[in-house]
């Protein structure tokens, strides 16, 4: 939802970063993959030490690098199917630090079960998220629907774990994490549907 709402407005707002990455010769593909090395340090070198708001912090001066890139080989007329895909992988990766990382405080120096497994139930279930819809266009379908995209699950849990760790509200973050992970199953549902509706439609599928 974020992500469309506000795609016009990133675009806007990033535009003058890519531009002067472009004159300097920095190509989109390493963009991707620098920004992905910061979100990863942000979220596994921060973290799992308790310093949270630091790493959102370092996350959010990284995070912002996938709109970047995209900007960058449009303009440039270098975008490509190889581009997608190191972008969309690299994602999952970059994702799967961010509540790894929160897995990992709350596994150790946090001494809470409960948040650890509501992180972790984040971890799994946004990694399903995405595989749903990329499972579905491999076979032809489509599935992009859901109530939490990426983008809407990265600003809650970055916002919510800013703001938790400064107040010091364990329960703001975990109210958090537990709808982001029932919201992710949800989607998850959301994108069965809609893939089975296609199958059906099709006659792949005996009713």
């Amino acid at each position: 939802m974020l992500n469309r709402l506000l795609r016009a407005s990133m675009t806007r707002l990033l535009a003058p970063i890519a531009h002067l990455f472009l004159r300097l010769g920095i190509s989109p593909d390493v963009v991707t993959i620098v920004g992905t090395l910061g979100v990863c340090v942000g979220a596994l070198a921060f973290f799992p030490r308790g310093n949270i708001w630091v790493g959102v912090l370092v996350i959010t001066a990284f995070v912002f690098s996938d709109n970047v890139d995209g900007i960058m080989a449009r303009e440039s007329g270098r975008s490509s199917k190889w581009g997608a895909y190191l972008d969309s992988t690299l994602d999952r990766i970059g994702d799967s630090a961010i509540f790894g990382g929160l897995v990992l405080y709350y596994a150790g120096p946090g001494a809470n079960f409960w948040m650890a497994g509501l992180a972790l139930a984040c971890l799994i279930l946004g990694s399903v998220v995405s595989y749903a819809k990329a499972r579905a266009e491999g076979l032809g379908y489509t599935a992009d629907v859901g109530i939490a995209e990426r983008a809407d699950r990265l600003v809650a849990v970055l916002v919510a774990a800013f703001f938790a760790d400064l107040l010091s509200s364990t329960l703001l973050l975990g109210v958090v994490l537990g709808l982001l992970a029932v919201a992710s199953f949800v989607t998850v549902l959301q994108r069965m549907v809609t893939v089975r509706r296609q199958a059906l439609a099709s006659g792949e599928v005996n009713t």
